[in-house]
């Protein structure tokens, strides 16, 4: 009989698995909080975690107190790649204390690059990175490498953890890794995986597809979390003019174009209605210019990135969150939402019908229907009471199985569990 892919939670204490590292490309990022907030989680806990970064984020991407301190207290390889001598000196004491090892990982990274001379070029990056992460690693005394991601750190993780015969592991959220499936070899790195993770049974399954199913027991369920005591419900619902949030890249897979199309759609049956919305990203200009275009000016409002306190106090003034992405994994901001008491409308694609019950806690949609988004922005907007059921509902499901300490529980336990197993 097959493991069950969600692990359960565990009772008392978890035993400390010892030093462990935290992989990703780049960390800490206002968009990638979710992150951050495992790892407190887990420190919490007890567990100590190093985290470690490919590159530092961009300033403007760092946002908040709490992010400045993480980025401190970061390793980051390219800084350490930067002076010569550190990275030769790595590859060198890897070479002559562990020989074999080192020529078997330079084997394997040219055995998995992806065809082109490009794909060959990064694919000798990321052997001379993983250099410099594994002697930090073996300097720090840590025991086994998480990576969050299946793309190009996650390639770094791999081979760190071959250099250096250290297991590693490493948290699958998608989508864009899906749609490069050959480039990024994700059956090597389940098979190579300690274990994977999973954000939901969607992200699971793709993973299923994709590997021999001699490691599908491996493969387990753990959902990214939030603290539902930063997003305490609304004891009211806000006074005024009805506001919706958006909160989230604005990069054409979020569907932000589709909400302008709405909010410019919706103006004759709510006058008073406003928008806010908090992200940036490359398409920043053009989504800001479409909004100019339909003569949202006034009424959808661009606030560009923000730290979670100023995500959590537009949540406290809105009355509904949007998020019609084209492509997602389980968006964290609408769960975010949810603990605020928020109806939400999002997308039904992905692992999101796990997280949205559709007429419950909020409204899922085609994606890319604008008529259907529409349709679900009116209804919540005209009736009070369906907006305060689906709020209530939807914190309920956020304390059930998406609160950050429980998942890091999950987590700690299958970090224990390897160490102490092997």
């Amino acid at each position: 009989m097959a493991a069950d892919p969600r692990p359960a939670l565990p009772d008392g204490p978890i035993p400390d698995p010892g030093p462990m590292a935290y992989l990703t490309g780049e960390y800490p990022k206002v968009s990638h909080t979710f992150i951050q907030r495992e790892v407190a989680a887990l420190r919490r806990l007890g567990l100590t975690i190093e985290t470690c970064t490919v590159r530092r984020a961009p300033t403007a991407a760092i946002v908040g107190p709490d992010q400045q301190a993480e980025a401190a207290r970061t390793f980051c390889i390219l800084d350490a790649a930067r002076n010569p001598f550190t990275l030769i000196a790595a590859h060198l004491h890897l070479i002559a204390s562990a020989p074999r090892r080192w020529f078997h990982t330079l084997t394997l990274a040219f055995r998995l690059r992806p065809p082109g001379l490009k794909a060959f070029l990064w694919q000798v990056f990321y052997f001379l990175e993983a250099g410099i992460l594994a002697r930090h690693l073996q300097k720090r005394g840590i025991v086994h490498l998480h990576n969050h991601f299946g793309s190009s750190s996650c390639s770094v993780a791999l081979l760190t953890a071959t250099m250096t015969g250290l297991p590693y592991s490493f948290t699958m959220h998608g989508p864009s890794e899906f749609f490069e499936t050959p480039h990024w070899r994700l059956d090597e790195k389940v098979a190579r995986a300690a274990f994977t993770v999973a954000i939901s049974h969607f992200c699971r399954s793709q993973l299923m597809y994709l590997s021999d199913r001699r490691h599908w027991d491996r493969i387990r369920i753990v959902h990214c979390g939030i603290d539902p005591a930063r997003f305490q419900p609304r004891v009211t619902p806000p006074e005024g003019r009805p506001h919706l949030a958006f909160v989230g890249r604005l990069d054409p897979v979020k569907g932000a174009d589709l909400l302008l199309d709405a909010l410019a759609a919706l103006r004759a049956a709510h006058p008073d209605l406003t928008a806010s919305f908090i992200g940036d990203g490359p398409h920043g200009a053009h989504i800001r210019a479409h909004a100019h275009a339909l003569g949202l000016d006034g009424i959808a409002t661009f606030l560009g990135a923000q730290p979670e306190e100023a995500v959590a106090d537009l949540l406290q003034k809105s009355d509904l969150l949007v998020l019609p992405s084209f492509a997602e994994g389980v968006p964290v901001v609408l769960m975010e939402a949810m603990a605020t008491g928020l109806p939400v409308i999002a997308s039904r694609i992905a692992g999101i019908p796990e997280l949205v019950r559709d007429g419950e806690n909020g409204f899922l949609i085609p994606a890319g229907d604008t008529g259907s988004l529409i349709d679900a922005i009116d209804r919540l907007l005209a009736d009070p009471a369906l907006r305060q059921r689906m709020g209530q509902a939807g914190r309920a499901t956020v304390l059930a199985d998406f609160a950050i300490d429980s998942e890091a529980r999950r987590l700690a336990a299958l970090f224990a569990a390897q160490v102490t197993t092997g």
